[in-house]
């Protein structure tokens, strides 16, 4: 465990050390969920709301997992850097199994996405937004698998990168479409086919629609459109975290020292 425990320490305080991180982001979910929630709330309705649950609350659980989402991935920029910096060949060379080193990156990650999507979590009372307590820890639980599924998948791309110029332009181009295309946005109710197809293979459309149903589990609020069962979504969510974290893992063992 102590090299599991001392690389997940680091990841833990290189992040608090670098404060403009932390601030960027919790602000920029803030933008869009004040922003885009309330200037559509007027005028979009999603199938299947009732009166008073509008669109901030359909919104709200897709503002949360772009936290984790965002959290998650460029908390695995560290790796580009530590291969530039000489740290990351230091790793490679000692008797550690590449597998606890993917781990202890992972968990890194993971806790940093979920402390962050627990502080927006909390912020939901003062908006109107309800949940009990069986939800919130339901909530809590598919937070970690999610954000321990995407750090996985960014690890999975920042092993094979030698810039962090590289590592940015592939992850621009894959955050915002799998997010959007994961009924976040908008519902899969109503668009076309061709899209509602991209929209259920998207692993993604599953581990937002587990949250909701998850968040919204003992309130009068519901999940809104066309959403998946909560026990095929979940069990869709684990798979993709262990099918991740595998492709990490053998991504980096494929690392020469």
């Amino acid at each position: 465990m102590l090299p599991i425990t001392t690389i997940w320490w680091r990841e833990i305080i290189r992040f608090y050390r670098q404060r403009s991180r932390l601030f960027s982001a919790i602000v920029q979910p803030l933008v869009f969920w004040i922003l885009i929630g309330s200037g559509l709330s007027a005028s979009f309705q999603p199938a299947g709301a009732s009166d008073g649950n509008g669109y901030i609350a359909y919104f709200y659980p897709g503002i949360v997992v772009l936290v984790l989402l965002f959290t998650s991935i460029f908390a695995t920029i560290s790796v580009v850097n530590d291969r530039r910096e000489g740290f990351l060949q230091g790793i490679l060379v000692a008797p550690v199994p590449r597998w606890q080193i993917v781990l202890a990156q992972a968990l890194g990650g993971t806790t940093l996405a979920l402390g962050q999507g627990l502080l927006l979590l909390l912020l939901a009372p003062m908006i109107g937004i309800r949940f009990g307590t069986l939800s919130l820890l339901l909530s809590m639980g598919v937070m970690a698998l999610l954000a321990f599924g995407l750090t996985n998948l960014g690890l999975l791309i920042a092993w094979r990168m030698d810039s962090t110029q590289g590592f940015h332009a592939i992850m621009n181009l894959l955050l915002i479409p799998i997010w959007l295309l994961s009924g976040a946005f908008f519902p899969s109710t109503g668009v076309p086919g061709w899209l509602a197809w991209t929209m259920k293979f998207n692993p993604l459309s599953y581990g937002l629609a587990v949250f909701r149903h998850s968040l919204y589990l003992d309130t009068a609020t519901k999940a809104f459109g066309a959403v998946p069962p909560w026990t095929f979504s979940l069990l869709i969510t684990c798979l993709f975290c262990i099918l991740t974290y595998v492709g990490a893992t053998f991504t980096a063992s494929a690392q020469v020292n």
